[in-house]
């Protein structure tokens, strides 16, 4: 799994969260983007704004390399932090598309939309860490299949281990 940069595999970890967030879900995306660059991880997100775009200003901000699978048929709709742009014209079904590219994934808060990720990751088999997120089964207790971090830092090192354990 992951994809290859200078001469080494590099793990592909997807970020999911709202396209509207709060500063300080703002920051807990930065924090995350930035634990995933220091970890030599290429982040995957939708490439918009909000949660995307944080987490993708965090990687940016330690050197990461950022792709963004963006909803709208053109690059030009990215956020100012991706360096890959691929546009999808596909709209909320491109949501299939970022976790199936990604060795693990990162859900932070979120709504329907991040759910419908988190859903999909769960049925893909693709490790899901969740971070401020849905955790509830229908049973109402913890969900067996996403695995709860209480940091930034404690989400990418459980991203990094899931998803080197799945491969």
């Amino acid at each position: 799994m992951g994809c290859w940069g200078d001469g080494e595999m590099k793990l592909r970890i997807a970020v999911l969260g709202p396209n509207k967030c709060s500063k300080s879900e703002y920051e807990l995306g930065v924090a995350v983007g930035k634990e995933l660059a220091r970890k030599d991880c290429v982040l995957i997100c939708g490439g918009l704004g909000g949660m995307m775009e944080a987490a993708a200003k965090g990687a940016k901000s330690e050197d990461g390399i950022t792709v963004g699978i963006l909803p709208n048929a053109s690059a030009d709709d990215a956020n100012a932090y991706i360096d890959v742009p691929i546009p999808t014209g596909l709209g909320a079904f491109r949501n299939m598309l970022v976790v199936r590219s990604a060795d693990a994934v990162i859900a932070i808060e979120g709504k329907y939309g991040t759910l419908s990720e988190i859903a999909f990751a769960l049925r893909l088999g693709v490790p899901v860490i969740g971070l401020n997120t849905w955790t509830i089964s229908k049973d109402g207790k913890p969900d067996p299949g996403i695995h709860v971090a209480k940091t930034p830092r404690e989400a990418a090192e459980m991203a990094v281990q899931k998803a080197r354990a799945a491969s």
